[in-house]
């Protein structure tokens, strides 16, 4: 029997079937249409499947093994880096890849740290990461960043080595079923097993994981097919039936949207991670100038629109700012762009801008009315979106003129300015919110800043003026620990200009920081903030505020106890990056201004900080976000006011 291209399908494996769905769901696509996915997909020359997909890269056939076809056809989509680590299964594809002169690979110390260094590599420029693993454990230490590029929409492929096609389902060593792993948390994935079909798995797989909804996309490929001879050209023959993602909005909803928006008295832009990975925050910029109607963004969308922008009301949900979860609260208007509803911004579901009417455009069809249902759904990219939504309220506003919201708009001014995002700051210790103030103050603007999860992703959130889309990197829908010093390595290899910050607490820093040594040896020149208070900072302030206090395994012993384990700086040492420890708040700029000066390696500051500090404001897990508490033991905010 020849060997083939097995796709996944709900029918036992191995059988050869069909292919899953890209969250609602895979045209036949050409290597012309691929070209217009490339124009529309993100920045000029950005994804990696573009020059796969323009069709001018013609290669004559050649006779090559399976492990090289792999080899060129990355190089032919236009990869430059892979982030990976080699095994027995993937071993045949890294003998001619350490002959490319186009790709760089990149050895990591954990196949977790690959994953996430694709990640940020994606998220920092809108192209498509890549990460390569071997079968077995290789393949399953990838599944925690998959899932993570899953929820938060970045595109990138993973790449994994599989026991020989004969050995499949015999549990072989290192054999695991990483295509039905994986199967809910990728757009796509593919099971190669005949060397014809690397070429067109991978031009596939980088077409899913960059157009639609950007997203995972998993290519594992057995060994005998890494080995066994093929001939290779290109562009291969695509073939992806029923993969039509919809990119051009339909013209009746966007005419209705701009109706209610010019019915509404509150309407207020909720602005999405969508928004960021369509790169329109040119085009969101000129809309709210345009209607003047207040903002807010998302964790994910932070940077879309300046947060000095004076519309801007800050980041919603269970940490966000006071104006801005009481204009989503008292709005009569949600202008949904690019966001999913999620149970962080949302709260209690049920009690959710309960007056408001809900415009809800997004590039997934599926997050439309998942959650809460939308009174004009618009299926299509969010750049298409907006630029459509400007030019029909122009109409609108030649006919009937512009709409008047100065009303509403004092009134959220006057909410943003009675309650600020601020802190006290400590009497006894170092605050955390002033160093991460103080690392954006000096750092910039133009810096990346890449946080893990927990207070200290929230504090870099709140306390980081952003003016920059992809200039804040972290894991939202999954909340990742371990995810922002390999993220930072991967943004930094994208961009390495800027200035990259790894914002992490002293909890998940521990769980990737072996990546250190990645950077040290391939000269990857991130600064980390260690915000170190000995604990697992949110699961600490939890038990503050809802265990009595009842701190269960949460001390990390790191800072506040008579050894440190371990030490930082020692640590920092050990992998030969520069390391320095603070613990005061008058030594915090200068030791900032000496890792902003230090390029020649990575650089690590063990910031000493507060044990207790909190994140203020907070709605609590499943509350009301009428129900936001300012401060800690204060009464809820509307309790306040009445």
């Amino acid at each position: 029997m020849p060997q083939q291209l097995h796709r996944q399908d709900t029918q036992d494996r191995p059988e050869v079937v069909t292919i899953v769905t890209e969250r609602a769901t895979p045209p036949k696509a050409s290597p012309a249409n691929l070209a217009q996915a490339r124009a529309r997909a993100n920045t000029p020359d950005a994804h990696p499947a573009a020059s796969a997909a323009a069709a001018t890269n013609h290669i004559a056939p050649q006779q090559v093994t399976g492990a090289q076809s792999l080899v060129l056809s990355l190089e032919a989509v236009g990869v430059d880096t892979v982030f990976g680590i080699p095994g027995g299964a993937i071993l045949p594809a890294y003998d001619p890849l350490m002959d490319s002169t186009k790709v760089r690979h990149i050895l990591v110390r954990h196949e977790q740290g690959a994953g996430h260094a694709a990640e940020g590599y994606a998220a920092a420029t809108g192209k498509i990461g890549v990460c390569m693993a071997t079968s077995g454990p290789g393949a399953t230490n990838l599944v925690t960043p998959i899932a993570d590029a899953y929820m938060d929409s970045v595109p990138i492929v993973a790449i994994t080595g599989q026991v020989p096609s004969g050995a499949i389902g015999t549990d072989a060593f290192q054999e695991a079923d990483i295509r039905g792993i994986t199967m809910p948390i990728t757009k796509h994935n593919y099971l190669v097993t005949n060397p014809d079909e690397i070429p067109r798995a991978i031009a596939e797989a980088f077409h899913i994981a960059g157009t639609g909804r950007p997203g995972p996309v998993l290519v594992d490929i057995s060994k005998d097919a890494l080995v066994g001879q093929t001939t290779f050209s290109w562009p291969p023959t695509i073939d992806l039936p029923g993969y039509r993602p919809v990119a051009r909005p339909h013209g009746k909803q966007i005419r209705e949207a701009a109706r209610l928006i010019m019915a509404a008295e509150r309407p207020i832009f909720y602005i999405g991670g969508g928004v960021i990975r369509a790169q329109a925050s040119e085009e969101l910029r000129k809309l709210v100038d345009l209607t003047g109607i207040p903002l807010v963004t998302t964790l994910m969308a932070r940077g879309a629109v300046p947060d000095s922008h004076p519309l801007h009301l800050g980041m919603p949900g269970m940490h966000g700012s006071v104006a801005a979860v009481t204009g989503l609260q008292k709005s009569d208007l949600l202008i949904t762009l690019g966001a999913r509803f999620d149970d962080r911004v949302t709260g209690q579901l049920s009690t959710f801008a309960q007056g408001a009417k809900v415009i809800h455009a997004d590039i997934d069809p599926a997050e439309i009315s998942k959650n809460r249902v939308a009174d004009v759904p618009i299926v299509g990219d969010c750049k298409d979106v907006i630029v459509d939504l400007i030019d029909a309220l122009k109409a609108e506003h030649a006919a009937h003129g512009a709409p008047a919201y100065a009303s509403w708009r004092e009134t959220v001014a006057d909410w943003k300015a009675t309650y600020p995002v601020g802190y006290v700051p400590a009497e006894d210790g170092l605050s955390p919110q002033y160093v991460i103030e103080r690392i954006g103050a000096l750092s910039g603007p133009e810096a990346t800043y890449v946080a893990g999860v927990g207070q200290h992703q929230m504090w870099a959130a709140q306390f980081v003026e952003y003016s920059r889309p992809n200039s804040w990197i972290n894991s939202g829908g999954l909340g990742t620990m371990g995810y922002s010093v390999p993220a930072a390595m991967g943004a930094k290899v994208a961009e390495p200009h800027r200035t990259v910050w790894a914002i992490d607490g002293d909890g998940c820093f521990q769980m990737t920081n072996q990546e250190l040594a990645t950077c040290v040896i391939n000269d990857i020149p991130i600064k980390v903030a260690v915000i170190n208070n000995s604990s697992l900072g949110m699961v600490r302030q939890w038990q503050t505020l809802f265990y009595n206090e009842r701190y269960s395994n949460t001390d990390l012993h790191t800072s506040h106890n008579a050894v440190r384990i371990p030490d930082f700086v020692k640590l920092a040492d050990a992998y030969g990056c520069a390391g320095r420890r603070v613990e005061t708040a008058e030594e915090v700029d200068a030791a900032i201004e000496w890792a902003l000066a230090t390029n020649d390696r990575p650089v690590l500051i063990d910031f000493v900080v507060q044990r207790d500090a909190m994140v203020w404001p907070m709605v609590p897990a499943g509350v009301s976000n009428d129900k936001i508490l300012i401060a800690r033991g204060g009464a809820p905010l509307w309790e306040r006011e009445a």
